[in-house]
């Protein structure tokens, strides 16, 4: 066994990961060091969430990680009723009801070692764990009381540099970076403004401001537009309340009342803090915490 098959945390889980249609324990779940993905970034993946043995959205994240993967040359070579069955198959194999779910194709190992790979196979696996709130929680209390942003020194790029709407591997790699910058200084996670300067999301979640009752989101012309940000668009309009999609710019955070973030892993995040500008958690923020838990779980 290599050193890093026998460390401790996600390597080492009792349980079966789907691999390209069959059913590998976990821990032989792995592939070969010259991996294209792994040199080159040729990945793509998803995160979502099942509640009661439910994925929540299963068809739009199916369709998206088909579309990612087309955007990065990558063939998925299941069709998406293969692709939802098999996630629903590996979570009842693991026992799972209440679980995330990480669908994740990739360009592999084969004759090709360059940029170019065409001729290299291409994969899919699906994992599926219990994970708890993203964001973790400092204490016991039910009291929502808002997590603390650092502002990151890297930009998201332009759709010109790179496929921006994929849920592309390697269009994380700014995000690692500033939210690990971020965890050193106290904060929870890292707001990025865009390439022009502009507001644009958290490391892995979208973003939303509160003033004067209306809803300020910005508009993601550059990144990716989360499926769960499009739910709570949804839920918002359904209470009347204005939403305006635009290019915010970061002088505008100091007028806002209230923030929270948006993400499947995150679900809806209220936040208290961006550095100095400081934020309460108001009664939308917190309705739109109570309604999409209540909408995912029915």
């Amino acid at each position: 066994m290599s050193a890093e098959t026998e460390a401790p945390g996600y390597g080492n889980k009792d349980g079966y990961i789907w691999l390209n249609g069959e059913f590998v324990p976990w821990r032989s779940a792995n592939v070969h060091i010259l991996t294209h993905a792994l040199h080159y970034g040729s990945s793509v993946f998803e995160g979502e969430r099942a509640y009661a043995g439910k994925i929540f959205a299963n068809r739009k994240h199916t369709l998206r990680l088909i579309e990612s993967a087309h955007q990065l040359d990558i063939d998925i070579n299941f069709t998406p009723d293969e692709i939802e069955k098999a996630k629903d198959d590996i979570m009842k194999l693991n026992g799972l009801s209440d679980a995330y779910v990480r669908p994740v194709a990739w360009r592999g190992v084969g004759e090709d070692m360059g940029v170019a790979s065409q001729k290299n196979p291409c994969n899919l696996a699906i994992a599926t764990w219990e994970w708890g709130r993203y964001y973790g929680s400092d204490d016991n209390s039910d009291e929502i009381k808002g997590i603390k942003l650092d502002i990151s020194d890297w930009q998201r790029p332009s759709e010109k540099t790179i496929p921006s709407h994929a849920k592309a591997s390697g269009l994380y790699m700014i995000c690692t970076i500033s939210k690990h910058r971020a965890q050193q200084k106290g904060y929870s996670d890292a707001l990025m403004f865009d390439y022009r300067g502009y507001v644009a999301e958290a490391t892995g979640a979208n973003i939303f401001f509160v003033k004067n009752g209306e809803v300020h989101t910005p508009l993601p012309d550059c990144f990716l537009n989360g499926i769960t940000r499009q739910t709570v668009l949804e839920l918002l309009r359904k209470r009347d309340v204005k939403v305006y999609e635009r290019h915010i710019m970061p002088s505008e955070l100091e007028e806002f009342e209230q923030c929270w973030l948006t993400g499947t892993a995150a679900e809806v995040e209220p936040v208290g803090q961006i550095r100095d500008y400081r934020f309460e958690v108001g009664e939308l923020a917190k309705l739109m915490v109570a309604d999409y838990s209540k909408l995912v779980r029915s």
